[in-house]
């Protein structure tokens, strides 16, 4: 019915399953069966309702004028979170590494990369922000390591202690040139051509399922997994407050045990078009969502509430990041035997599964779907944007961008914010000369690049309408600022009486009410156009989402959400809209504009 109804407590007894550091308590909660007592609340940890917004370092803020965003940058800038209200940040990988994938080829994991700053300066920022009472997490690349890390200079050597790090296999003989040794197998790599590359050191091929220098690690080899716990602990003994861990489906790969002492080959997608060397050629069967990885992630959740338990303070927490199936997706939760995997997968499904030639049916599926494959007891979040694809105000309409942020704000669980999309940043134009993404650089050329390219989404943050947004001081920037940050800029929208990161303040304010914190949900189609949202628990005030997410005007009918009355007071509005915070809804059937959104607020229900 697109409804949950499962923390108002109006019997006299209720049982409740609390998630906390990974165990399951039972609360036996006593409330008079009288419909006008409040219910009992039940605390959140700080992790289960916060505003988690992900930084790209490269691109925040750059205080050394080399046109490189840095950790001083991050640690001067966090009063903005504070002003904006966000509870945490995720920072892209800032450890040691050359730089081919921008950090997701770490040569050191236990340094801080030199254009980004030293330890101490990681240090002074971690001081900070808990100062602040913002929670920092990192950015954890457990899959694969930079082909100039020296574990892998050791694995190529055969040093007995890191021989076997690395996924290293021997090659086919080329059945129609006796000089030539073909792959192990017909893998293909995420960024275009074999998953193999031929090592002349070691006289033998090494996985890699992203780009050549990101040599995957043998997650089969015990030490390799006690080596990631290390890594882990460093950061944890630092003061960080838990990790993103990235590219988890690629964790684990066939045992070549199973399939006669070789990689067995994936089979063919039978796509039109595509060659050998191009992703989508084959069906990764054999390379990604292998059930062993779970049972890896489910070990880090151990060892991370372990931590927690033995060094005290708040929840350490793992978020993992994996584009699956839901199937697949869920069992990062944990599976039926009663183990823990990360506090919540990121949903990527507004990212996947919508876009703007969606209509409401679709984002309301979309919503039930997360909500209704979810463990019972999980906390949901909700992602819009990230470093690796187009940002939000580009997938939709920038008409969209208000209310795309009241829904991260209003469905329960955590939001996740992009790092712009408070001010509603667009893909910035990257040039085919200016170009450093690994990914545009392999599988593209200079008139395709942009089909695969992720540097648009990462140019650097719009501070203002100064020199390069005020991101940085330098002659060039790693990359180039849109070319609409003197209109599109921070402190521009800080002076306007009416704009998105003024509606952002209010929609992160809102998040503070106990409707938003512990109330139902229920989300409903008026229409191919519009949909709804209402957020209630009983004492409580009730809010009420309305999105109209087409391009063109919708009447809708107030009468079909059971849980509001008119008059109703309109909370927040959208920029576009004609309709401001504070107004009065006095009729039943109102006309939304296209990309209209309006929050509104009611009385208790009774």
């Amino acid at each position: 019915m697109g409804s949950c109804k499962a923390l108002g407590i109006t019997a006299a007894l209720f049982l409740g399953l609390i998630l906390v550091g990974g165990i399951i308590t039972v609360a036996v909660l006593w409330s008079q069966d009288n419909a006008v007592d409040p219910p009992i609340i039940i605390p959140t940890d700080w992790w289960e309702h916060c505003v988690l917004y992900q930084i790209y370092p490269r691109s925040f803020k750059d205080t050394d004028g080399d046109g490189i965003g840095d950790l001083k940058g991050i640690t001067q800038e966090l009063e903005h979170f504070v002003d904006a209200g966000v509870d945490a940040i995720w920072m892209s990988p800032i450890f040691a590494s050359p730089m081919v994938d921008f950090g997701y080829d770490i040569s050191n994991f236990y340094e801080i990369h030199y254009e980004y700053g030293t330890m101490e300066d990681f240090e002074a920022l971690l001081e900070k922000a808990h100062r602040l009472g913002i929670k920092v997490l990192l950015d954890f690349v457990p899959n694969h390591a930079s082909n100039e890390s020296d574990y892998f200079k050791k694995s190529e050597a055969r040093d007995p202690e890191y021989e076997d790090f690395f996924v290293w296999a021997d090659g086919i003989p080329d059945p129609n040139n006796a000089s030539n040794i073909l792959p192990p197998s017909n893998w293909v790599s995420q960024f275009d051509g074999s998953a193999w590359q031929w090592s002349p050191i070691r006289q033998q091929f090494y996985l890699h399922q992203f780009a050549v220098q990101q040599a995957d690690f043998n997650f089969r080899n015990e030490s390799v997994r006690q080596e990631m716990k290390n890594i882990m602990k460093f950061w944890l003994d630092k003061g960080a407050d838990g990790f993103r861990v990235d590219a988890l489906p690629f964790l684990m790969e066939a045992d070549p045990a199973d399939y006669g002492g070789r990689y067995p080959d994936d089979p063919l997608s039978g796509k039109i078009g595509l060659e050998p060397h191009q992703l989508g050629y084959t069906i990764p069967l054999y390379t990604k969502d292998l059930i062993e990885l779970y049972d890896v992630v489910y070990e880090w959740r151990e060892y991370v509430d372990q931590y927690w338990k033995e060094n005290g303070g708040d929840t350490r927490v793992l978020l993992s990041e994996g584009y699956a199936n839901i199937s697949m997706t869920m069992l990062y939760y944990g599976n039926k035997q009663g183990k823990f995997g990360a506090h919540f997968p990121f949903n990527f499904d507004f990212i996947t599964d919508v876009s703007n030639n969606s209509n409401a049916r679709d984002f309301v599926y979309t919503i039930q779907k997360w909500l209704t494959y979810k463990p019972f007891a999980a906390t949901a979040n909700w992602v819009f944007g990230n470093h690796d694809n187009n940002r939000m105000a580009t997938r939709f309409r920038e008409d969209m961008v208000d209310g795309l942020n009241a829904l991260a704000m209003i469905l329960p669980g955590v939001a996740v914010t992009y790092q712009g999309e408070e001010i509603g940043m667009q893909d910035g134009y990257v040039s085919w000369e200016d170009t450093v993404d690994v990914e545009a650089l392999n599988r593209g050329d200079n008139e395709t690049y942009m089909l695969y390219s992720r540097d648009p989404a990462r140019t650097p943050y719009q501070w203002n309408g100064s020199l390069n947004a005020g991101f940085s001081t330098a002659n060039k920037t790693w990359l180039p600022v849109a070319d609409n940050y003197k209109e599109l800029n921070l402190q521009a929208q800080k002076a306007a009486n009416v704009s998105h990161f003024k509606v952002y303040q209010k929609l992160t304010a809102l998040r503070k009410e106990m409707s938003m914190i512990h109330g139902d949900y229920e989300v409903r189609a008026f229409s191919d156009r519009s949909f709804y949202v209402v957020r209630n628990f009983r004492t409580y005030d009730t809010f009420v989402l309305l999105f109209n997410v087409a391009d063109t005007a919708d009447i809708i009918n107030l009468t079909r959400i059971q849980d509001i009355k008119v008059p109703s007071t309109v909370e927040v509005a959208s920029i576009h809209s004609s309709r401001r915070a504070g107004d009065v809804i006095e009729e039943n059937l109102i006309q939304l504009e296209a990309g209209e959104a309006l929050v509104l607020r009611d009385a208790p229900l009774e």
